[in-house]
């Protein structure tokens, strides 16, 4: 017999960098598929596997620098950049849920990058268009994965979970993409986008309390009061944006 504790922190921890991994993987595999479907697969696939590769490489190379900064500096740091990412990720899910602004479209997506590419010339052999597009794809929306990852990871130190953890979501995503082969617009990307802006926001409220040596009621329990919280003030502030609204638009229309 054996027990396993968990605490709120590693609740927490994975649920973020899990999410934030689903999200970002499904808009990179929507050009993915764009771009072979267009183009044709190979650049695509290299283009992908490169872009993979670069990310890899950026985590094996600031991971272990980020464990030399003192702790306190590296939490006020690391508290900050996830607040400044959450209150992002926060702000275009509130606007989109109470309809102030349009939902991220997976499928608008798609036929935008296809547009794009129909209209560029193409190689028999090797197509440079779709190998940058599924860089550039990958790439960037890898690199607020990677931020994440290292953030999180090394401020709770406990890098080598966070980087499981984004990796099982990249191949979870990445295997459904596979089976469905096609854009994954039915999964409620508005939904999670505002999940993982309320904990990125919680932990950044945390570690910045840390950094200035607040001393949390709880400890790490205290996260899971934050993201309560959070999830609180996100929601009453959708329904009074839904409700405040059609009143704003009539004074308007008179």
């Amino acid at each position: 017999m054996f027990s396993v504790t968990v605490s709120s922190g590693v609740v927490v921890l994975v649920g973020a960098v899990f999410l934030a991994s689903a999200v970002e993987m499904i808009e990179a595999l929507t050009i993915v598929f764009a771009v072979g479907h267009t183009r044709g697969w190979r650049s695509a696939f290299e283009g992908t596997i490169v872009a993979l590769l670069a990310l890899g490489a950026l985590v094996a190379a600031f991971g272990p620098a980020l464990v030399h900064v003192p702790l306190d500096v590296l939490r006020l740091i690391v508290g900050g950049v996830l607040l400044i990412f959450g209150l992002q990720w926060l702000r275009k899910a509130v606007l989109r849920s109470s309809g102030l602004k349009a939902k991220h479209d997976e499928d608008e997506i798609y036929r935008e990058t296809v547009a794009e590419l129909s209209a560029q010339p193409t190689n028999a052999d090797r197509d440079r268009v779709s190998f940058v597009m599924a860089f550039k794809g990958v790439f960037l929306e890898g690199l607020e994965v990677v931020i994440t990852v290292l953030t999180l990871g090394t401020s709770a130190h406990r890098l080598g979970l966070a980087v499981i953890v984004a990796a099982v979501a990249v191949v979870l995503v990445g295997i459904v993409g596979v089976v469905v082969a096609k854009q994954l617009s039915s999964v409620p990307e508005n939904a999670m986008k505002m999940a993982v802006g309320v904990f990125l926001v919680s932990y950044g409220t945390f570690w910045t309390g840390e950094g200035l040596k607040v001393r949390w009621p709880g400890g790490d329990t205290m996260l899971v009061g934050l993201v309560a919280i959070y999830l609180a003030i996100t929601w009453l502030y959708v329904a009074w944006l839904r409700s405040s609204t059609p009143k704003q638009t009539s004074e308007v229309s008179v």
